[in-house]
């Protein structure tokens, strides 16, 4: 599990295309510092599993379904990334719950600067809107954010000088894909009340 909290920006090096699958090179010096092979660290807020470690580098595989459903298939060397260790049990929880399984990507559709922040505005796709409210919990890139404003298709998110200079957030520009993922606990809830109502309708739809 993650807090949506990026530690540091890390940078891709290489990338090996492996057919159905991509083999990615990382360099990343906090997130490498005590990390071993089977660990997990978000990438853009997708979770990856380390397989090799050499200096302040790690290698990971993604899987097709993975670039199917992430922005990391446009990645290449030199990209920069938002990288995140898994939280420790007993740690301050700085964000919000994050697993790091990404539910689909939307595009950066415009930034408004401001003296000290930017509102930036990003696409939702078709069957996220419904989790994501005012004043609620979203990951843009890994990265945990307040929703300022929900429409039917889009979101907004106020970003502080700190998100800008340390995130890949500063230097997303409108057309570019961000990966999302929704508050778990909203979509955990729809499923509940889902199977409430369908358990009180009974199996011919009077009373269970």
């Amino acid at each position: 599990m993650f807090t949506g909290i990026v530690e540091e920006l890390g940078e891709i090096t290489a990338v090996e295309e492996l057919g159905d699958a991509s083999r990615f090179r990382l360099r990343g010096a906090v997130v490498t510092e005590g990390a071993r092979h089977g660990d997990s660290i978000a990438v853009n807020g997708v979770c990856l599993t380390v397989v090799d470690l050499e200096g302040d580098e790690f290698t990971a595989d993604v899987m097709a379904e993975t670039l199917k459903r992430s922005s990391l298939g446009a990645l290449r060397p030199g990209s920069r990334v938002n990288l995140e260790r898994p939280t420790a049990v007993g740690a301050r929880l700085g964000g919000h719950i994050v697993q790091g399984h990404v539910d689909g990507t939307g595009t950066v559709v415009a930034r408004e600067p401001s003296e000290h922040w930017e509102i930036v505005t990003v696409s939702l796709p078709e069957g996220l809107a419904r989790y994501v409210v005012e004043k609620g919990s979203i990951t843009v890139d890994g990265v945990s954010l307040t929703v300022v404003d929900a429409g039917s298709d889009h979101f907004t998110i106020s970003l502080i000088p700190t998100t800008l200079a340390l995130t890949t957030l500063g230097i997303k520009q409108p057309g570019d894909p961000v990966n999302l993922e929704v508050d778990v606990i909203a979509k955990y809830v729809e499923r509940l009340l889902g199977d409430r109502a369908r358990g009180a309708s009974g199996p011919e739809g009077g009373a269970a």
